[in-house]
């Protein structure tokens, strides 16, 4: 393939980093197929759901699974990623996501389906280990945290963009093929990845070149964290699927947050924790992964409330936009678009308004759109227009968070950042996910737009909930330190 010029994003100017627009190429094939997977299956899940012979409301299981794999696999992975070589587990991810893609499409019956669809949720740690290739690619160039943004919005762009190529596919094909033939097109995707990743790629050795002493490492301190996301995660889907007064959700929950505790004491007294605590407590990381859960709960868990907001007949409910299902796309559409909007300008506003200022702003313009729906949810027009600031916001603080937290991280931990910003954005979105489910009770939002209308105000709730979340990162990020976000530190030492 040829890769793109330097002319445009800057990335060839600099001998130091030669090659590295070659790299960043190659990563866009990845990420192209990450978007495909984000927006292939969302027009066709009611043919899944004919296919397997479930219901509707069974398709929520596949959420469920994927969001308690999403939120376990990355902080090991990234981990991994520090010790071995980021590529090694780039692939090992790509493999199993593959694996899961061609369980997919051959699936006997649903739980078969939703074994490969929760293998398919390693997809997560991608981009976190791309912009650490990347990160680490620049060292020494004298522009790391620059080159880095600039990277992380090239992947971001192509990535909101194949979600609109998935989407439209797959609502093109899916009268015109066989479902298994359908199925089958993202795992080819995926499959080509790995052939992109062995070839495109340089492997860079990890901070342990002769591998990992598995003696040494900290079984412990992953136990514990699999044992206490695994245990909160497990509530949280709970609640999205049994409502509020189940004593089994909260009795998980509350189990997973006591396993904190002995967990956080025990990496702690580590040299080599899984998990780094101490980094994650410093002024350049705990703004960002704080931003990260913050904006995990709306751009995670609003999804579901959005769609069933406009599929609802105001006839019926009094509100409620009587969207088809085609607009719903068209609005989804509209989102991604200025999604990638966001990440393409990125590099532009971060060197106008410098790289805090800029993510500032962007958790703004997601506070603001939220807020908009409060007055302006009446007219299609005022639901494009809403989303459309949604999404210059989100576009911008997808591409800049894992960069931003790769700059205040040490390079033996850059993989162990940025991962964490996913997972926290993961656990997030599932917490959002169960308020929203609470909120939005007498619909369920959880059985699908025809199986009753919730009060208003339960949108409301949902779209306050997300605005003050976005407008409590941008206070948040307004405490990291302004150089944090612009060049690579070494480990901080200041604790807040």
């Amino acid at each position: 393939m040829t890769a793109p010029t330097g002319s445009s994003t800057g990335l060839t100017s600099d001998p130091r980093v030669r090659g590295l627009a070659a790299v960043v190429g190659f990563l866009v094939v990845v990420e192209l197929a990450s978007g495909v997977l984000q927006g292939y299956y969302t027009p066709i899940f009611s043919d899944i759901a004919d296919h397997l012979g479930i219901s509707d409301a069974d398709v929520n299981w596949f959420e469920a699974a994927q969001l308690i794999v999403s939120a376990l696999v990355v902080p090991p992975l990234a981990r991994l990623g520090d010790l071995v070589g980021h590529k090694k587990v780039l692939l090992l991810s790509t493999a199993v996501t593959a694996l899961g893609s061609w369980v997919l499409a051959f699936a006997p019956g649903f739980t078969t389906f939703l074994i490969g669809w929760a293998l398919q949720g390693a997809y997560v740690v991608w981009l976190p280990l791309e912009v650490a290739i990347i990160h680490r690619r620049t060292a020494g160039s004298g522009r790391q945290a620059l080159l880095t943004r600039r990277s992380a919005a090239v992947l971001v762009g192509a990535l909101e963009l194949a979600v609109i190529i998935g989407a439209l596919t797959s609502g093109a094909l899916v009268e015109a093929t066989s479902m298994n033939v359908l199925l089958a097109l993202p795992a080819i995707a995926v499959t080509i990845c790995l052939v992109v990743i062995w070839f495109g790629v340089e492997d860079v050795p990890g901070e342990s070149p002769e591998g990992v002493d598995w003696g040494r490492f900290d079984w412990g301190g992953l136990a514990l964290v699999i044992a206490a996301l695994g245990l909160v995660m497990a509530g949280l889907v709970v609640i999205r699927l049994e409502g509020p007064t189940s004593v089994l959700a909260w009795a998980l929950v509350l189990a997973g947050l006591a396993t904190f505790v002995p967990f956080v004491r025990h990496e702690d007294a580590r040299p080599d924790p899984i998990v780094d605590v101490r980094l994650l407590r410093s002024a350049g990381q705990w703004p960002v992964q704080l931003t990260a859960f913050l904006f995990g709960m709306s751009v995670l868990g609003a999804q579901i409330p959005l769609s069933t907001f406009a599929r609802t007949d105001p006839d019926v409910a009094g509100y409620g936009l009587g969207a088809s299902a085609s607009f719903v796309s068209t609005l989804i559409g509209v989102y991604v678009v200025f999604m990638a909007i966001g990440a393409f300008t990125l590099p532009l506003t971060s060197r106008l308004l410098g790289a805090r200022n800029a993510l500032v702003c962007s958790a703004l313009l997601v506070a603001l759109g939220y807020a908009l729906w409060l007055p302006l949810h009446d007219t299609t027009a005022q639901a494009l227009t809403n989303m459309a600031v949604i999404g210059l916001g989100s576009g911008a603080l997808v591409a800049a968070l894992p960069a931003t937290a790769a700059a205040a991280a040490p390079a033996e931990r850059t993989g162990f950042a940025t991962g964490m910003t996913n997972a926290t954005k993961t656990v997030g979105g599932a917490l959002a996910s169960s308020v929203f489910a609470i909120a939005l009770a007498a619909t369920g939002s959880l059985e699908g737009p025809d199986e009753g209308q919730a009060p208003l105000s339960g949108y409301l709730t949902v779209w306050s909930i997300c605005a003050v979340a976005a407008l409590l990162a941008a206070l948040v990020l307004l405490r990291m330190p302004a150089r944090a976000a612009e060049s690579p530190v070494e480990h901080q030492t200041t604790w807040v």
